[in-house]
């Protein structure tokens, strides 16, 4: 298997997807969530997630910074730090910000992957911070990470036929 051509597919489509749901993003509708359940983030937070779900995500494995103070590991963080309740994450602007920073993202995710090299993709195995103990080839973490988007941008998807907005299969899958 060739993992960089593999992830470069992957980035593609999902990102190629991913910006065509945001189209369809009513930009007045920014603080829209289900009306059912709780700790649903608005549809300004759910894409704000979105826009770092990926690259960012991607970044971080390779160059093991993930943005924690110094000294500090994931281990040493508050469970609600590591995982913050939907009313305190961040929102979107609008989805013209959205839309340049998915591209971001996305240059980010290719210049990793490309970065990386196919040798360390399918040969350097580590542990995710959340999951110490298992040990996977980093090729695979960087694919979780565009999975981690691809079910964000189903998220979306979903968020946007509750709201009655005309998509079907053809926008989830590209």
């Amino acid at each position: 298997m060739n993992w960089t051509e593999l992830l470069r597919t992957e980035v593609e489509t999902v990102y190629g997807t991913t910006m065509r749901l945001l189209d369809k993003v009513d930009p007045n509708n920014l603080e829209w969530k289900p009306a059912s359940g709780s700790n649903w983030m608005t549809v300004g937070q759910l894409i704000q997630h979105i826009c770092n779900a990926c690259g960012a995500g991607c970044k971080a494995f390779v160059t093991d910074d993930w943005g924690l103070p110094a000294g500090k590991k994931t281990e040493d963080l508050l469970p609600e730090e590591v995982l913050p309740p939907a009313e305190k994450l961040p929102t979107v602007k609008n989805v013209d910000e959205a839309k340049r920073l998915l591209a971001e993202d996305k240059a980010i995710a290719l210049q990793i992957i490309d970065k990386t090299g196919e040798n360390d993709l399918a040969n350097r195995a580590m542990a995710a911070p959340w999951a110490p103990d298992v040990s996977l080839p980093l090729g695979r973490h960087l694919l979780q990470m565009i999975q981690h988007l691809d079910r964000h941008k189903s998220q979306l998807f979903y968020y946007l036929k509750l709201q009655g907005k005309s998509v079907n299969t053809e926008d989830l899958w590209g």
